[in-house]
Order: C-alpha cells, then sequence, then structure tokens
C-alpha cells in the first residue's frame, strides 16, 4: 500500500509542496531586496478546496482498486500547480524596489511554523498507522 493512495497524506504532501514552493519565492525577494525596481512575489494561499477543485479539474481520480490505472495527472510532483502572483506592496523606495524586508521575514517565519505543523501532523498520522498495523497485545 502507497500512502500516496491515502487521501490525507496525499493533501499533507500537496501542502508542504505549497510551503517548500513559498519559501523558495520569499527567499528569492530576500535575494532581491536590494535590485532596483523588483517587485515582491508570493503565491496564492494554499486552501483544501482549491487542491480537491484542481485534482477535479485535472481529472484525478481515486484508485480503488490495484488493478486500476493511475493517470498522469495524479503522478505530477506535489506543488507543480503553484502559481506566483504580486505580493501586496506596502512601501517602495526611492530605486523603486518594494521588497520590505519585515514583512519577508514574518512570511518566511509563518511559512515556517505551518511547515512544522504539517510535519508533526504527519508523523502523528504515521504513528497512528503504525499503531493500527501492530499486531494485538504488542
Amino acid at each position: 500500500m502507497d500512502l500516496a493512495d491515502i487521501p490525507l497524506f496525499s493533501l499533507l504532501r500537496s501542502r508542504m509542496g505549497y510551503l517548500s514552493e513559498r519559501q523558495k519565492v520569499i527567499a528569492q525577494n530576500v535575494a532581491n531586496s536590494d535590485t532596483p525596481g523588483f517587485a515582491p512575489k508570493d503565491l496564492k494561499p494554499f486552501t483544501f478546496h482549491a487542491e480537491v477543485q484542481a485534482n477535479r479539474a485535472a481529472g484525478v481520480q481515486a484508485v480503488t482498486h490495484a488493478g486500476h490505472m493511475v493517470s498522469p495527472s495524479a503522478k505530477r510532483g506535489a506543488a507543480s500547480g503553484v502559481k506566483t502572483t504580486r505580493a501586496e506592496i506596502t512601501e517602495t523606495t526611492l530605486d523603486g524596489n518594494a521588497v520590505s524586508l519585515e514583512e519577508e521575514m514574518l512570511k518566511m517565519s509563518e511559512s515556517r511554523m505551518s511547515y512544522d505543523a504539517a510535519i508533526g501532523f504527519y508523523q502523528k498520522s504515521m504513528n497512528l498507522l503504525r499503531m493500527a498495523a501492530r499486531a494485538p497485545g504488542r
């Protein structure tokens, strides 16, 4: 049995992929904080409803029997549907750079806390599966 077949783990994998991509975008914003005319980017917020709609639109169907074929869209990466958007600009320097390091650091710490929470939930779920798979009395 593959963990990707369990919807909970699939959703967690997508969430962690999203958060990983968000960390990359935030790191690019910080790296370009001195680049004249640079506008910061961010990702659209990850929501369960959006993930379900994306899977439905892509034609991803649940595999309920081992003999069923898995569609190519079901084999895609965890964060392949992530798109960057322009971040809200609160201040701009004289050279046209709109990156606020304070805001980027807040986003980064928020993203890290969410990633840690997702990993914790993943580990708890794995422990529950291990406990359910153990022989009685152990």
